[in-house]
């Protein structure tokens, strides 16, 4: 099955969409090219035909998926569907019939597999705690009482009529603090107390406590205050309204009703604790993710952090900001984001497409954005090549830099105006591929952001993008492995590409690529750095005092500098394109030091002199004894046997002078007085 031609059906949508058939048969040679003009109306019947020979089928059209998915579901042994937009992303647009590259080109790429993704469970029972001001929360719970176990929280003063029948509990407090997500909600409350049973005007309340706890599976919020949450419409089974809005009210209680049972959510990073440059022995070094998490997901865990998949929303820039590759991304990997790419661009230089735009958007909004603008404005400008990913923030150097290095002229990332959460991390992404790209001669804005609600100003910003060349020769390298390998293996592509190629480009702090700098009179080579460093860039050598550094391992986490006893290593962020085939050069080396008994090395020759030097004659303990000076230029088993041989008394210091009191001073003072 796996080896039978794919069958491709392109349709001009009654004829609203000019076609170029010869373009998809020449980028996508293994496969039959099917054109049509209406295969979700007249002619369904190809359609069903087709799908009962088993081949699988590309459908390039997403309006009529469900229509299609329900007649190949009675049709015995039919081919797997898969579906791609050509119509709203080339196919109505002013550039229509110079858009036969893109088609093929995304036709090409939706042959590319997406991997299986893990998903976590979230599960509600539906006991709901409304947390509100006044009767609209009443109201709220009123409308919920038949579907969920429900419990009102009146922030004061919160007057109230007193209910005539009480069906749900309703209590005072205000929130001092929440945790949690869908099922398992923990609210802490001060000013918290029960209502009066013989309340008769207005609710009155007992005796009040702070520091209650309240556990629910659903969060309602009524209270007209700050949220409770960051980001708080990134909280899953957090429901915030405006209580002056009976619209916002209304949607948040219909939502809160169909939230009970067992609900399944992407885990959408993938963590490896031992590849985290956090900390090493309570000194802190890289905090990335957690600087960037909107939603409070990642928290310090030892060494290393810990990511909470319940409480993840999925922004991804914590895996895109990640220098080690610790926390990437699985929707999709960025190995198989990358592939797609490759796919992609080759596709389109294949069939003569020029000066390509690469768009990176998401569903929710880019996808909406892109669709208004087909439907009511010019569409998109033939060369930009549309690139549907979860979240736009998940996009990380990596793929920014094989963007170009595969022949893109430029590319953009679609977001809101007014982002859901803070973008920070993308920001940081774009600042860092700037000067890369510059460095290497691409001249140009060539990655920014749009920031827009607006269709028609999309179209314009992509439309006003100045024509600009990609790369000479581009790159066919594909994509696979871990996040940093795939990282290095992009900006090494990306080099070999370039317009101008350079070895070394200098680069924005914070970046995770650079090397240290150590001022070497001051070091000692005690090598706490070595033990510090999380990713093996800083070594030592077994057979002699040595320190070493690979550039190309370094992720310029800090760990060394913070660690550092004599405050000598610095960090400087660049990128050297050398440093992936370059050997570890040596910082320092010295003579060891060699035990004047059994001639073992135990150190390092220049820091036991100059421990002798502060020590001869100076020590009360070296005064007067050579042998016990000799003890230092010892190994650790010949100074023990040496202790022994000599007898050594660690408590014969000198009797120290008697601590002078109150009653010597004034005694003293006397006598002065008295001569």
């Amino acid at each position: 099955m796996a080896d039978r031609p794919r069958n491709i059906l392109v349709c001009s949508c009654e004829d609203t969409v000019p076609l170029d058939g010869e373009a998809v048969r020449r980028v996508c040679r293994d496969s039959v090219v099917v054109e049509g003009r209406q295969f979700c109306r007249a002619e369904l019947e190809r359609f069903r035909k087709l799908a009962s020979g088993g081949e699988p089928i590309v459908v390039a059209c997403t309006q009529e998926a469900p229509l299609f998915d329900e007649v190949a579901a009675g049709i015995e042994d039919s081919g797997a569907l898969t579906f791609v937009n050509i119509r709203e992303t080339a196919g109505w647009s002013k550039d229509a019939k110079t858009a036969g590259p893109k088609m093929a080109a995304l036709i090409a790429a939706s042959a590319e597999p997406t991997p299986d993704f893990p998903f976590v469970s979230l599960n509600s029972e539906g006991v709901t705690l409304i947390y509100g001001r006044d009767e609209r929360a009443i109201e709220a719970a009123n409308l919920l009482k038949d579907h969920l176990d429900v419990t009102v929280l009146i922030r004061p003063p919160g007057d109230l009529a007193p209910m005539r029948v009480t069906e749900f509990p309703v209590v005072k407090g205000t929130v001092r603090a929440a945790k949690g997500y869908l099922g398992a909600f923990e609210i802490t409350v001060d000013d918290y107390a029960v209502p009066s049973p013989s309340s008769r005007g207005a609710l009155s309340f007992g005796t009040a406590r702070n520091g209650a706890v309240s556990r629910c599976d659903i969060l309602v919020d009524l209270s007209g205050g700050p949220s409770l949450f960051a980001a708080a419409d990134l909280r899953d089974g957090y429901l915030r309204a405006d209580p002056g809005d009976p619209a916002a009210v209304l949607r948040a209680v219909l939502r809160a009703r169909d939230l009970t049972g067992t609900f399944d959510k992407p885990r959408y990073i993938a963590f490896s604790e031992d590849l985290c440059a956090h900390s090493r022995s309570k000194i802190v070094g890289c905090r990335r993710c957690l600087d960037l998490c909107p939603t409070g997901a990642i928290t310090p865990a030892g060494d290393h952090v810990a990511i909470d998949p319940q409480i993840c929303a999925g922004c991804g820039q914590c895996a895109a900001a990640c220098p080690t590759g610790a926390a990437s991304y699985v929707l999709p990997p960025s190995d198989a984001l990358l592939r797609k790419l490759r796919v992609l661009m080759s596709a389109y230089r294949d069939a003569s497409g020029k000066q390509a735009i690469v768009l990176f958007h998401d569903a929710e909004h880019g996808g909406e954005l892109i669709n208004a603008l087909a439907r009511n404005g010019d569409g998109l400008p033939a060369n930009v090549l549309p690139v549907e990913v979860n979240e736009v923030t998940q996009v990380g150097l990596e793929a920014v830099a094989a963007v170009f290095a595969y022949g893109a002229s430029a590319a953009r990332l679609l977001i809101r105006a007014k982002p859901r959460h803070d973008v920070a991390g993308l920001y940081k992404t774009v600042s860092l591929a700037e000067p890369i790209l510059a460095g290497l001669g691409f001249n140009g804005t060539r990655v920014a952001t749009i920031e827009t609600d607006d269709p028609d100003a999309l179209g314009e910003s992509l439309r006003g993008i100045l024509p600009m060349n990609g790369a000479t020769k581009p790159a066919t390298f594909s994509a696979t492995g871990h996040k940093r390998d795939v990282m290095r293996l992009a900006l090494r592509e990306l080099h070999a590409a370039a317009p101008l190629p350079v070895d070394i480009v200098p680069l924005p702090e914070g970046a995770p690529f650079g090397t240290v700098e150590v001022n070497i009179e001051g070091c000692t080579l005690c090598l706490s750095c070595v033990s510090a460093c999380p990713t093996g860039a800083l070594s030592d050598d077994p057979e002699r005092p040595m320190l070493r550094f690979a550039e190309d391992a370094c992720v310029q986490c800090g760990l060394c500098k913070a660690t550092c006893p004599e405050k000598v290593i610095s960090l400087k962020p660049q990128i050297d394109f050398r440093a992936a085939t370059a050997m570890s050069r040596i910082i320092k080396q010295e003579d060891p030091a060699e035990c004047i008994r059994c001639g073992k090395p135990f150190g390092v020759k220049s820091s036991v002199d100059r421990v002798v030097a502060k020590l001869e004659g100076k020590h009360w303990m070296y005064k007067e004894s050579k042998k016990r000076l000799d003890v230092i230029r010892m190994c650790e088993d010949c100074r023990v046997v040496a202790m022994a041989e000599e007898q050594f008394d660690p408590y014969g210091a000198p009797q120290r002078p008697r601590l002078r009191t109150t009653e010597d001073y004034l005694r003293e003072r006397e006598e002065k007085g008295e001569g």
